[in-house]
Parts: structure tokens; sequence; C-alpha cells
């Protein structure tokens, strides 16, 4: 099976591995954060944020950390309106999740992050991080989040 981005959790279950590890992702305008699973995909662990570039070297830098943490699959988030809609963000984490796919040869899980941002800081907040360490790590934070989500909603065997 080609590796492409999907929105459906089964079919995206079913182009994974078992036992291999997922990336998650928070796509930012200015910064991309990263979470990884453990091997039981029950567990999530922030990476450092990787500073947005153009999509190649952004392509790049994810597969050598594909690479060093045997990541079989990825979870990107997707920011659906409050409604559900697919505004202009969403058609954005879209697409990068197309070329993404496509680039690291990896299923690409889109999965709605409403809110994702706001849970993480306000934890960041109640765990008293200040304000210039929050805005360092957020978008990690986030994506910690949101692939812990995903996991949750993954069928347990």
């Amino acid at each position: 099976m080609m590796a492409r981005a999907m929105i459906d959790l089964k079919e995206f279950i079913d182009a994974v591995a078992p036992g291999v590890r997922l990336l998650g992702i928070d796509l930012g305008a200015k910064r991309i954060g990263l979470a990884v699973s453990d091997g039981g995909r029950t567990l999530t662990r922030s990476l450092d944020a990787l500073k947005r570039a153009k999509f190649s070297d952004d392509a790049e830098k994810l597969s050598r950390i594909c690479t060093e943490h045997s990541i079989g699959g990825i979870v990107l988030g997707l920011p659906l309106n409050m409604d559900g809609s697919f505004g202009p963000s969403a058609q954005s984490a879209k697409a990068y999740g197309v070329n993404l796919a496509r680039a690291l040869a990896l299923p690409v899980l889109l999965f709605d992050e409403r809110l994702s941002t706001f849970a993480a800081e306000d934890s960041m907040i109640d765990a008293g991080v200040s304000r210039d360490k929050r805005a360092a790590r957020i978008d990690s934070a986030a994506a910690s989040i949101i692939l812990q989500d995903a996991l949750n909603a993954l069928p347990r065997s």
C-alpha cells in the first residue's frame, strides 16, 4: 500500500505495522511540535520542536527523526474549526500531510486537534512553567496531546 494522508483511524492502523512507534506533529506557523509514542502505543514523550523552514528541509529533518526513533506512522494535528469544518489552517495541514506521506513513505493520520494548544498551555500554567519556557515548549506539548488522544482512540488488543 502506498503511504498517504488519511483521516480514517482504522485505515491508518491497518497501514501501520504492530509495535512500531508513532510520531505526533503539531504544525505551527513558526515551529513544528513533535512527540513520539512508546512501542506499545500507550504513552507519549515530547521532543524538541523544529523551526519551520521550506518543506524539503522540514521533510529531511523529520525523516532523520523517524529513522532515529523507529517511526512507522505519523499523527498530524488537523486544526478543524470548532464546528468541525475545514478552514484555511486545516486545508494547509491536510496538504502538508499529503506531501509528508509522499516524502517519508509513511502513513499519515490527520487527527482532530481542536483545543490541544489550549490544553497544553493550561497544563503548563498549572505546573508553574514560566511564560518564556511555555513559548518554547507549547508546540511539542500540543503534539504530545494530539498523539495521546490518537493513541487513546486506538483499539486495544
